[in-house]
């Protein structure tokens, strides 16, 4: 269970945020404030994230964070604000994620999964998904039909899921595994590559076209031709990563 504490100086949005936390059954709220005074005088020790606004009485959430990274160790960061400028900025601070008001349950059980996938175990357990053996920066090892395959990760097109297989498409052929996207999304942190769709990952240096879809969604063309699409969950994100 995730020990989380929330800085938000709006009420409502704390009760919100508390709310959809604590509906995914993964997550404990071990406290909140509404200033970031308070939020210094938290255990670190004690809680595994913050989840933290950008918008705070007299000073902003990337502040609090700042003070916090100089204090040395702290907990895993999440900002959840309405503003997304700020997520350029929040990622440099190395925030595992960064969410949108108004909050959407399925984008916040996104960022439960994305903290319990990243966050060491405490007391030196051994973390039977973070500890493995970590993948080099240019190559990513998949399982094919009990046989080990190197890929390189920037030939990687696009990861997808299709009747309960994991698909990797490369620019040259397609893999099938039964490794979840999650684990993948897990493993290529920090790469171009990132989800889009609760069924897709994408590679962002992959992408040739960017269509309108209905709803304010998405549908990204890549190198193959192929269409991937991006979800209303994903879409804020993506215009931020990529600048359109």
């Amino acid at each position: 269970m995730l020990k989380a504490f929330i800085v938000d100086d709006e009420p409502l949005a704390r009760d919100e945020l508390k709310y959809l936390l604590k509906r995914t059954k993964r997550v404990e709220i071990v406290g909140e404030a509404d200033c970031i005074e308070d939020a210094l005088e938290i255990d670190d020790t004690s809680i595994d994230v913050l989840f933290v606004d950008i918008m705070l009485a007299n000073e902003t959430g990337l502040d609090l964070v700042e003070k916090l990274k100089k204090k040395g160790k702290h907990p895993a960061i999440v900002f959840a604000t309405a503003y997304d400028e700020y997520a350029l900025k929040a990622f440099q601070l190395n925030a595992i994620d960064y969410i949108l008001k108004p909050f959407e349950e399925q984008r916040v059980l996104q960022t439960v999964e994305k903290i319990t996938s990243f966050l060491p175990l405490k007391n030196g357990e051994k973390d039977t998904v973070a500890g493995e053996k970590k993948t080099p920066s240019d190559k990513l090892a998949i399982t094919v039909d009990e046989r080990i395959i190197i890929i390189h990760i920037q030939d990687i097109l696009y990861i997808g899921t299709m009747e309960g297989k994991t698909i990797i498409v490369t620019e040259k052929q397609k893999y099938q595994t039964s490794d979840s996207l999650v684990t993948f999304e897990k493993k290529l942190q920090g790469t171009s590559i990132v989800r889009v769709h609760r069924g897709y990952l994408v590679n962002l240096d992959a992408i040739v076209e960017i269509q309108p879809w209905f709803n304010s969604t998405y549908n990204l063309v890549m190198n193959d031709g192929e269409s991937v699409p991006v979800s209303r969950t994903y879409t804020k994100e993506l215009k931020q990563l990529i600048g359109f």
